[in-house]
């Protein structure tokens, strides 16, 4: 089978090299693809947004399936264009991708079908969310309603830091993704991510991880697309696991059928796990980055064969197997990230690294004069297999200290939560 796999971030580089591993693989693509993803698959130049150009290349090279990786296109609604021109996606539609790029449409169809998150308000100006927050008092969350690159959500710790987020977000810092707010309460408990391959009626569970938002160790700073991850995530436990299913999933696959936009693609389930139970933080209509690269690392079936029985709605008899391991990936960025990031800086050392028994995907790097250099904020994901994630911590940073590039930094501290558990075994 010939497969188109768009994007060209470290996620599309994670799915590229298990993808490259699949028998049924007769050729795969990427567009536009990265330095990394290029040692996987053939790069084509095509412009993504041009929805006609992508169904024409799929017609010349016969492409059996195209794997969409990042939000962006799937909002913008490439998935339609595609089934309409009768190609394979795996990825939904653009009335299912709603689920990501709106946070509100999410939040309004937990409050229809009794889906537990936290409580909100919706607002489409700056004066009636100010209002709120002022009602509801901190700690409080204020997040843009749309796609704002994993940046568009403030968890602040008082009421003059929420005010900024609204002002941010109503004054254009997250272009039109900020065009309104979402507020709502501020959960406490431990955060994890859930993930299911859906056919449009089937959601099978596709594995657990826990992400690092926040730029700085100790969960400091900003928040970010993601600093490291790993898998699995302890705190999800069988029984979490089977809570989420039928308090969230399961009622989220059939509000989306009522509507008429059955849910295919892969569902990324972000949870608070609370004192009650599990809450939906949102919803991303894609693989998670990081996420991706220590899933991919773990799952030991085809990748293809899942992902197009998913394309295909034959999901009901499918289920993953996982290596017993645990993974865990450290997200080198460059230097001025999640602000304005330092591009064309050269990084070396990387084939020393990668020999060193890790995987190395590459996120926000470009080639220029047979050097790899870097060309954005999250630019390598070293990741590595291990035992416990305690293991697989050190032999990550055992990388990455080969690594020479003075103008990259990384979190010394991915995976604490869980080191700390096997600590007090």
């Amino acid at each position: 089978m010939n497969v188109l796999l768009i994007g060209s971030g470290g996620r599309e580089h994670a799915l590229a090299w298990k993808l490259a591993a699949s028998p049924m693989l007769t050729r795969l693509y990427a567009a536009p693809g990265n330095p990394g993803i290029a040692r996987e698959a053939e790069l084509v130049a095509l412009d993504i947004a041009d929805h006609q150009a992508v169904v024409a290349f799929c017609r010349e090279k016969s492409i059996g399936l195209v794997i969409v990786g990042p939000e962006g296109p799937l909002v913008a609604g490439l998935g339609d264009d595609l089934r309409a021109a009768g190609i394979k996606v795996f990825g939904p539609s653009k009335a299912a991708a709603r689920l990501e790029g709106s946070k509100g449409f999410t939040k309004d169809l937990c409050a229809r079908y009794d889906i537990p998150t936290a409580a909100y308000g919706r607002f489409d100006t700056p004066a009636a969310a100010r209002a709120y927050v002022k009602s509801q008092g901190a700690p409080i969350v204020v997040k843009a309603d749309g796609l704002a690159a994993g940046k568009g959500v403030t968890v602040a710790m008082t009421e003059a830091e929420a005010l900024a987020a609204i002002d941010d977000c109503f004054d254009g810092s997250f272009g039109s993704a900020g065009a309104e707010v979402v507020v709502e309460e501020f959960l406490t408990g431990e955060e994890a991510s859930f993930f299911c391959l859906c056919d449009g009626k089937t959601a099978m569970p596709f594995g657990t991880a826990q992400d690092h938002k926040q730029v700085g160790d100790g969960d400091t700073g900003p928040n970010t697309g993601g600093m490291g991850a790993y898998s699995p995530a302890p705190v999800m436990t069988p029984d979490m696991i089977d809570r989420t299913m039928r308090e969230i999933v399961a009622p989220t696959m059939r509000g989306m059928a009522d509507m008429g936009a059955p849910f295919s693609g892969v569902l990324f389930v972000g949870l608070m796990i609370t004192e009650a139970g599990p809450k939906l933080i949102e919803y991303n209509v894609r693989f998670g980055d990081p996420e991706c690269q220590v899933l991919m690392m773990r799952l030991r079936d085809d990748l293809l064969v899942l992902l197009e029985a998913a394309a295909d709605g034959q999901l009901s008899h499918m289920s993953a197997r996982w290596r017993d391991e645990a993974a865990l990936t450290v997200v080198m960025a460059a230097s001025g990230y999640p602000g304005t990031p330092q591009k064309g800086t050269v990084i070396r050392g990387l084939e020393q690294a990668q020999n060193s028994g890790v995987e190395i995907f590459h996120a926000g790097t470009a080639e220029r004069d047979g050097t790899i250099v870097a060309n954005g904020g999250r630019v390598l994901n070293v990741t590595a297999m291990a035992g416990t994630v305690g293991e697989a911590q050190r032999k990550a940073y055992a990388a990455i200290d080969l690594i020479d590039w003075p103008e990259g930094f990384c979190r010394r501290d991915i995976g604490w939560r869980a080191v700390e558990r096997e600590k007090g075994r």
